[in-house]
């Protein structure tokens, strides 16, 4: 046997035994790979990354290592290790850069984290392996989160031309548009999502919150009560939770409770306010209870400051103060601010104390039902309150 054949006879070796082994891994690592599956179904996840670890250790280069790392990563998530699944996706793409699917997870992953650049670096990239219209909305979606708003266009404009019959592409439109503030052109693309998709119950909700950004809390509800009739009670339960935090709040109307007598007409006695008034000089703290419709920053609401009580100067017939009439000598004033608040966040009541004082000659009349009490603070959500219910007279009530 020549130099020549003695080498082809050592490679003919050296080649069936490394086939040998590398069978014999990728069978080892397979079998690890059906472990951590058996043990991922069974709820087991330490023990499932043990053996998706095994099964990438020995098969790295293997048809299902990158499988493997991504079982890894969702057992991560299963044991809310978050930074661990990331790694897992990362030694995922490390075995295959090509895959698309995994650059879309990752990038999933660090949307959950609020990582928006992070995720927008992975939909980019698997955009670019593959231009799928999930790829583009995906990156569409980052964009958004990173106010690259004319980018997001973009990517949803070329979804509508390439697949101008899918919902996704309006959806993610108006998604952008409304986030953007062009609330008009969001709904006209929501509708655009549904005439395409009935039951694309997103553009629905998607519609409801529009409608509450605007103010329109009537065709938001409207939304909640279609989607309560489709049996999305969960997303309609979202949607009125949004409504009620966007919604500013407002007075509702004066509780009977008060002891402030504010249906009592001009030209009332103080005395009958209170007994005790009947004395020259007497001063007596009375209260107004007015019902609001939210929570209210309690810092805020008593605050006194944030209070003013007035005669009324309304413009409409009756609405002044003694009817618009001549205010006669015996009549006597409110202090502006009040001597403080009390705020009942389990019944969403305001309590509001001030002080009257009888005149030196015991005759002084009020007009209750012309009192306004005003307030100008926020509530838990930082809102200001809506203008046109953030003051509460008796003649009127609340405006």
């Amino acid at each position: 046997m020549d130099n020549s054949e003695l080498i082809a006879a050592v490679a003919n070796r050296l080649f069936g035994a490394s086939s040998i082994r590398t069978d014999g891994l990728e069978s080892m690592a397979n079998a690890a790979l059906q472990r951590g599956i058996d043990a991922f179904m069974n709820k087991n996840y330490a023990k499932a990354v043990d053996e998706f670890k095994r099964s990438v250790g020995i098969g790295r280069n293997g048809a299902y290592a990158a499988d493997a790392a991504q079982y890894m990563a969702m057992s991560y998530l299963q044991m809310d290790q978050p930074e661990e699944a990331v790694k897992a996706y990362q030694t995922a793409l490390e075995i295959d850069r090509y895959r698309d699917d995994l650059r879309v997870k990752l990038g999933n992953l660090y949307f959950s984290q609020e990582k928006y650049e992070d995720a927008r670096t992975q939909y980019a990239e698997a955009v670019r392996l593959n231009p799928s219209t999930v790829n583009r909305y995906s990156l569409g979606q980052a964009y958004i989160e990173l106010g690259r708003y004319d980018d997001a266009e973009a990517q949803y404009a070329e979804i509508q031309r390439i697949s101008p019959e899918q919902a996704g592409g309006y959806l993610g439109m108006g998604l952008t548009y409304s986030r953007n503030g062009n609330h008009e052109d969001a709904l006209q693309q929501f509708d655009q999502a549904i005439a395409r998709d009935p039951g694309l119950f997103d553009a629905y909700a998607q519609k409801g919150y529009t409608y509450a950004d605007m103010g329109d809390m009537d065709n938001a509800q409207k939304m909640v009560d279609h989607l309560e009739r489709v049996d999305q009670a969960d997303t309609a339960d979202t949607l009125s939770r949004y409504m009620y935090k966007v919604d500013p709040p407002k007075m509702l109307f004066g509780m009977s409770t008060s002891s402030f007598q504010f249906s009592m007409g001009k030209g009332t006695p103080l005395v009958a306010l209170n007994s005790y008034l009947a004395t020259a000089g007497a001063s007596r703290t009375l209260t107004m209870t007015i019902q609001f419709d939210k929570n209210m920053d309690r810092a805020s609401i008593e605050n006194v400051a944030n209070w003013q009580i007035s005669r009324a100067t309304g413009a409409g017939p009756g609405e002044s103060y003694n009817f618009g009439l001549r205010i006669p000598s015996t009549e006597v004033g409110v202090k502006g601010i009040p001597e403080a608040v009390a705020w009942d966040e389990d019944n969403l009541t305001a309590t509001v104390y001030f002080k009257i004082r009888q005149n030196s000659k015991a005759n002084g009349t009020i007009d209750p039902a012309h009192i306004e009490f005003r307030f100008s603070g926020k509530d838990i959500y930082g809102l200001s309150m809506d203008p046109e219910a953030d003051q509460f007279t008796g003649f009127k009530g609340v405006a």
